[in-house]
């Protein structure tokens, strides 16, 4: 039992322990909404930030900081950091494989315009979010390449813009290289057996969830996704510039990847064999070459590998900053506190209400956090534990309403959706390119991301009628009940 003394006291009572937390929201509104600052070292910032005027309110600093300290030490943290090290090479080693244009010349050779691109896009997006395991990384790099391609072959821009968000998202909900795949199967333990929720068994079975609104927003994009305009010479041009068959070719580690994930339950083992079979077949089609893996330029370090390790640093800042705020939380008692209303409140008498309860929080801790689901996850994903544990719930069930339900409405909410203002940013960038470019209102692209909308309504409907739900049986396996 915590003694008095190991506990964490504010000037002004336990409810000061919040303002870390507070002043880290208005952190992410002022860098994504006032400054449209979207680098994940300002979020950072921010969380650091907010620790270190938080502690001027401790009345024992040292306790404190110990818990901040005991926050960022956690076994999950300390796993989370190693795999995001190791899904940070890969990403990077596909993107620089060019898998994004293999995606362009695929769809010019089946003669996509129209709906039909906007269609074609949001799938491309899917695969390459799903291989790269990072929505902004796919972000900046499919809107460059697939947005003006596909204004050019009479594709509405605004449909257009919320496919490829859409195609995104959806990749960072299901790819096991996802930091929110990561976070939510890592928070989520079990309780007849020790360990945590395997990230194979997770991605299982969530895909059926992800693949229905995935089918559903397909057709919503062919229905309203063309502009009714024809492909022109410039189009073509374009097109000529971007496509390049050979980057299909590295879709053979994303398979190797995703089959060792699943089969061997461990991301580990799956990044390490989809890291070997990617520079083997990335060398051999010639689409590698040993430098982008690793040389030595102008006296500093390159490749991919390196690129990977920098990319995930302000991630790992970020996610330190909220593991020390939950650490307060923790040292206070706020977080027991928090967990002992959830769990005994009425609307957690059934399996039912435990998960309205876990799909509610996770929605108002991800718009709090400008629609960062990784931090928001880690926040919120101890509460959810300890909630779907009281009701039995299984860990995978538990992983899945936190990714998803974090994966919609969030998503697309304009005044605060980072997703959202990156969207504009990087329309904004091609506009600057391409004179046909013209920029969009952040609401239509939030109408427009179908694939959100409808997994909202999967989901909904999977938490209302019980589809897809497991509880957690002998030795921690699914049983239906």
């Amino acid at each position: 039992m915590e003694k008095k003394d190991d506990k964490v006291l504010f000037y002004g009572g336990k409810g000061m322990s919040l303002l870390p937390l507070a002043l880290f929201v208005a952190s992410c509104v002022l860098f994504f909404v006032v400054f449209k600052d979207y680098a994940m070292e300002s979020l950072c910032v921010g969380g650091f930030g907010a620790l270190i005027i938080g502690s001027i309110f401790a009345k024992k600093k040292s306790t404190y900081w110990d818990s901040v300290v005991k926050g960022m030490c956690s076994e999950t943290m300390g796993t989370l950091a190693l795999i995001l090290m190791i899904v940070g090479m890969f990403g990077k080693m596909m993107t620089r494989a060019g898998i994004a244009n293999g995606f362009v010349w695929l769809g010019d050779a089946m003669g996509l315009s129209g709906g039909l691109f906007t269609a074609f896009a949001f799938i491309a997006t899917c695969v390459i979010s799903m291989a790269t395991g990072t929505s902004i990384g796919t972000l900046f790099t499919g809107f460059p390449i697939l947005y003006p391609s596909g204004i050019l072959l009479g594709a509405h821009p605004v449909f257009l813009a919320g496919a490829i968000l859409s195609g995104a998202i959806f990749g960072d909900n299901v790819a096991p290289i996802s930091d929110t795949t990561i976070a939510s199967a890592s928070t989520q333990e079990y309780t007849k057996r020790e360990g945590v929720a395997e990230i194979g068994g997770v991605v299982a079975t969530r895909m059926k969830y992800a693949l229905v609104a995935a089918a559903a927003a397909v057709v919503l994009f062919i229905i309203f996704g063309g502009s009714g305009s024809g492909v022109d010479e410039a189009g073509r041009e374009l097109l000529a510039q971007y496509k390049d068959p050979k980057g299909l070719i590295m879709l053979i580690p994303v398979v190797v990847l995703l089959v060792v994930a699943v089969k061997s339950q461990s991301i580990f083992r799956a990044c390490t064999w989809g890291i070997l079979s990617g520079c083997v077949v990335g060398l051999v089609s010639g689409v590698l070459t040993p430098a982008d893996i690793m040389s030595m330029e102008n006296g500093s370090l390159a490749g991919f590998l390196i690129d990977g390790v920098k990319n995930m640093l302000g991630t790992f800042g970020y996610l330190y900053a909220v593991a020390g705020i939950i650490g307060v939380l923790n040292g206070s008692g706020m977080m027991e506190t928090i967990i002992e209303k959830l769990v005994h409140s009425k609307l957690n008498q059934t399996a039912l209400g435990s998960e309205i309860i876990m799909a509610i929080g996770m929605m108002v801790s991800s718009v709090c956090l400008g629609s960062a689901n990784g931090p928001a996850i880690i926040m919120f994903g101890p509460i959810a534990n300890d909630i779907g544990k009281s009701r039995e719930l299984h860990p995978y069930r538990r992983a899945n309403i936190l990714d998803g339900f974090g994966s919609t409405l969030p998503v697309i909410i304009p005044v605060t959706s980072s997703f959202i203002f990156i969207v504009i940013s990087c329309i904004q960038g091609v506009a600057g390119e391409y004179s046909f470019i013209q920029m969009l209102s952040p609401v239509a692209v939030a109408g427009a991301t179908f694939h959100c909308w409808c997994l909202f309504a999967v989901l909904a409907f999977s938490v209302i009628t019980g589809w897809g739900r497991r509880f957690e049986g002998p030795e921690g396996h699914p049983e239906k009940r």
